[in-house]
């Protein structure tokens, strides 16, 4: 009992501080929540003149908004190891090599305040469509979050890991837009990838976001036993377990 107490106030003390640091700090935390809400004020009207069965306002909103929630997993959770980089540089990851918190809980606790923060992002891009006309009930809602948490742990768990592995902000720029780009095109967060050749639907079959995307529409349709949704809470539950295992051996090491 002890020891879980003791875990818990470590993750505790390591997520306070990194809300603490946000609060101090909030500019790039402010620049993250509006870069959404502009792909939706500035781009999703454009997708209204797209050739799509019953294409209209609201329907563009339901097709989009799940998209882009999955597209700010991507860069929103993925650039998170940028804030690593400042603490590897200011010597506090050394530092705490001599305390005596676990490694896996200070982990816990940098991953829960940057999952947090990208849930808030979500809550405003869902805010701000209701009012372009997107609509979606309580239970597809909470799914809807589940999926993006998933995908949260997982995005930022592997930026750690990167940042661990790289320390420098031009190697894991380099690193996340390598991934990022082709990862986004090839998802149908955009686009719908029915309107791709056959060559990219087959290259998008191995892209895990393309089903984060698919199953975040069902999901919004209200198709909650859409075949999409398994597959998609599947593999991102699998690759959000091992990038976090992956992160915490990287950190380790870093903490040797």
């Amino acid at each position: 009992m002890m020891k879980k107490g003791k875990f818990a106030r470590e993750v505790w003390v390591i997520f306070r501080r990194g809300v603490d640091r946000s609060m101090a700090n909030p500019f790039w935390d402010l620049f993250g929540l509006f870069q959404p809400v502009l792909y939706l004020l500035l781009f999703a009207p454009l997708l209204e003149s797209l050739p799509l069965p019953g294409n209209s306002g609201a329907a563009t909103m339901q097709l989009f908004v799940p998209g882009l929630i999955v597209m700010t997993s991507l860069f929103s959770t993925g650039f998170a190891g940028f804030g690593v980089i400042d603490d590897l540089r200011n010597g506090v990851i050394e530092r705490m090599r001599v305390t005596s918190a676990g490694r896996l809980s200070v982990l816990l606790g940098m991953v829960l305040h940057v999952v947090l923060t990208f849930l808030l992002q979500c809550a405003l891009i869902v805010a701000v469509a209701a009012l372009l006309g997107f609509r979606a009930g309580t239970q597809e809602l909470f799914a809807l979050g589940v999926l993006a948490v998933l995908l949260g742990v997982m995005m930022t768990s592997a930026s750690f890991a990167v940042t661990f592995a790289v320390r420098d902000e031009g190697g894991l720029a380099g690193v996340l837009n390598t991934f990022n780009v082709p990862a986004l095109l090839l998802s149908g967060i955009l686009l719908p990838m029915s309107l791709a050749p056959a060559a990219l639907r087959a290259i998008a079959s191995v892209n895990p976001f393309y089903y984060a995307v698919e199953a975040a529409r069902a999901i919004v349709a209200g198709e909650l036993f859409n075949p999409a949704v398994p597959v998609a809470f599947g593999l991102s539950g699998l690759l959000a377990t091992l990038a976090l295992l992956w992160a915490w051996s990287m950190f380790r090491k870093a903490m040797a």
